[in-house]
């Protein structure tokens, strides 16, 4: 499911190209984008409970989704907008005093809302940079995480600051519609969980379709 709704924007994106030589500069005013992609997330370091006191387990991700949408003011040389995104990875491995612990079933959920600015860097052609970030909330969750012989965290959620940073670029198709190719990094203040504590922190790579009106 993953790979079909990122070959779908692919393929759109490839479709619309051929118009990029004609493409007018994109116009100031509200707009809407969806965007799709993969988020990567960091190692981190988490703190655990088991009863006998505090563990410090090494949590490494597997690649997941990342998906959302947005609705925004263009004034031109900047923008402003509300974004609502959701990112999830399963669990690779974990790491204790045990040693590595791999063939885990388990993962990472994160709903984000955020409010962010950008700043566009027109050029003469309908390609432009942008660079900006933003700041908002995450609500977090982490499924019952084991493997064969180990039970390490127990599900729950908890919802905690969040920010994140990055750039792209925005393609004009038209005057009312482009195409935008987009990282961020994104990061959280530490959620506390029924039995362990850690921060979530992910490189996201997106393609996406902005459309103004």
């Amino acid at each position: 499911m993953k790979k079909t709704v990122v070959a779908s924007m692919l393929l759109m994106a490839a479709l619309a190209m051929p118009d990029l030589s004609s493409a007018a500069p994109m116009r100031p005013g509200p707009y809407i984008s969806g965007f799709v992609g993969v988020t990567i997330p960091a190692d981190t370091d988490a703190t655990s409970f088991d009863g006998s006191g505090p563990i410090q387990d090494r949590i490494e991700f597997d690649p997941g989704l990342n998906i959302g949408g947005t609705a925004g003011m263009d004034f031109g040389a900047a923008r402003i907008e509300g974004e609502i995104s959701y990112k999830g990875a399963d669990i690779d491995s974990i790491t204790d005093f045990n040693g590595p612990h791999t063939g885990i079933k388990g993962g990472v959920e994160a709903l984000a809302f955020m409010a962010n600015l950008f700043v566009d860097l027109h050029t003469q052609g309908p390609i432009t940079p942008y660079f900006g970030g933003g700041i908002g909330f995450a609500s977090l969750h982490i499924d019952d995480t084991y493997d064969f012989e180990n039970d390490f965290y127990i599900d729950d959620d908890d919802t905690v600051f969040a920010y994140q940073a990055g750039g792209g670029l925005e393609v004009a198709l038209n005057r009312q519609m482009s195409l935008d190719l987009g990282y961020r990094y994104f990061r959280t203040s530490e959620a506390t969980f029924a039995n362990t504590e850690f921060e979530f922190e992910s490189h996201n790579a997106t393609v996406g379709l902005r459309l103004k009106y």
